[in-house]
């Protein structure tokens, strides 16, 4: 069945086999972006196997049924299409896009992808070398590795804990049969979301779409259960002596998942806190202070509680007075209402931002993708914009007092510039 939301231009299909195909019909440009999502991420990955997704991504490209890497690669360029797979937190992509023309094309080659890989041995160990390079090489980086020491101890045995590209323990040991194993498990028609945008009509995408997975047969066996454990807060002081020219002063706290009535609040938060030059702390931390190299917040929309981080890069003699900053601007939030003109310029900056990422059709078809394969619906592109401009300065303040309480605190400089900071801050 078809239905076209109300305010929504995104046309929702299911097709017999469980797949569920969305179309924005957009005939501006003659061209077509498709997303397509799997429900399988690094959170679908055993501990011991962490950076699996990843690899798998990078795999997933080089070899399928009947076509080397090479004849994938010269069956897209040949007609200046762009194809790529990617492995994030909590699910799989491959995304395309190529002109109207060539759509049916490039869509039976995702299909032969996303079915048929043959994961050659060749590959995989190339891969794997390339993945453990990046590893070795974020090893350097200093905002990485707080990051990283930060993460590991707040999600502890939870998924989120590790990077997509694991570490280089687990991502040594994978091998060809674990790929194999994981695509058997998690790419199935009743898994799979297909968003499409561009110069193609609702009904004319779901006949190819059909065409080209149609024939797909959902496995007898049912999905595996994610039986994720409970995260427990319980802030620490991490440090990491290196010999670097900053220090990187992180403060992390643990937020909510999407689906929790907290997450508007708490993004908005977020984004006066340290969304660009205007920002909260930008304005007191590095234009009046003088503190900060770079400075800065995020909190990740998450299909399970994202970490709420804020962040400096300051040189090492200010490393004290760089954490005290930090921790008093997060601490105001709990006892002081932000001002109605500062709580607009928040709701607009963000709302504006959201806007300007729709632009294009590949923007679209990721967007609705992402929001369908998160469990949130597709109406959620309008709902998120209605949760954003109903916050008021008392929710703010509520969310602060319940998640921006004791934070974890991740450092990363010089030996004696970090112990000084914590030494100071007992």
């Amino acid at each position: 069945m078809t239905t076209l939301l109300q305010k929504s231009p995104i046309h929702r299909t299911v097709l017999n086999n469980g797949i569920v195909v969305l179309v924005a019909e957009n005939p501006a440009a003659d061209i077509i972006a498709a997303r397509i999502f799997v429900r399988a991420g690094s959170c679908n990955e055993n501990q011991e196997q962490a950076g699996l997704a990843h690899l798998l991504s990078a795999v997933m490209t080089k070899g399928c049924d009947g076509l080397s890497s090479l004849e994938i690669a010269e069956k897209v360029e040949s007609v200046g299409a762009s194809l790529s797979t990617d492995a994030a937190t909590d699910y799989f992509l491959l995304s395309f896009k190529t002109v109207t023309s060539d759509f049916a094309e490039i869509l039976t080659l995702a299909g032969q992808i996303l079915r048929s890989p043959t994961f050659p041995e060749i590959q995989v160990e190339l891969e794997r070398r390339l993945a453990l390079q990046d590893i070795r090489s974020q090893k350097e980086q200093p905002f990485t590795v707080a990051f990283e020491q930060m993460r590991q101890v707040m999600y502890q045995n939870h998924p989120y804990a590790m990077s997509v590209l694991g570490d280089e323990t687990t991502m040594s040991r994978l091998t060809r049969a674990d790929l194999v194993q994981y695509h058997q498990t998690y790419f199935r028609p009743d898994n799979l979301v297909i968003s499409i945008a561009g110069r193609v009509t609702p009904a004319d995408a779901v006949a190819l779409v059909t065409k080209v997975f149609g024939d797909w047969q959902v496995p007898a066996s049912p999905l595996p259960i994610l039986n994720l454990p409970e995260i427990r807060v319980e802030p620490q002081v991490m440090l990491k002596p290196q010999q670097t020219q900053q220090s990187i002063v992180m403060l992390g706290y643990l937020g909510t998942s999407v689906s929790s009535p907290d997450y508007a609040s708490l993004k908005l938060l977020c984004t006066y806190l340290g969304n660009g030059l205007s920002s909260r702390l930008f304005v007191e931390l590095r234009e009046k202070r003088g503190l900060a190299y770079e400075v800065s917040a995020f909190y990740s929309t998450r299909l399970y509680p994202a970490s709420f981080v804020v962040y400096m890069g300051t040189a090492p003699e200010n490393t004290t007075i760089a954490l005290e900053g930090l921790r008093t601007e997060v601490d105001l939030l709990s006892t002081t209402e932000i001002s109605p003109s500062a709580l607009q310029a928040a709701k607009n900056k963000i709302l504006g931002q959201y806007a300007l990422g729709k632009q294009t059709n590949g923007q679209i078809a990721q967007i609705y993708g992402w929001y369908e394969i998160l469990g949130l619906g597709i109406d959620f592109d309008i709902k998120f914009q209605e949760l954003i401009a109903a916050v008021d300065a008392q929710d703010a303040i509520a969310a602060a007092s319940k998640y921006l309480k004791e934070p974890y605190v991740s450092l990363v400089g010089q030996e004696t510039a970090i112990n000084g900071a914590i030494a100071s801050g007992r």
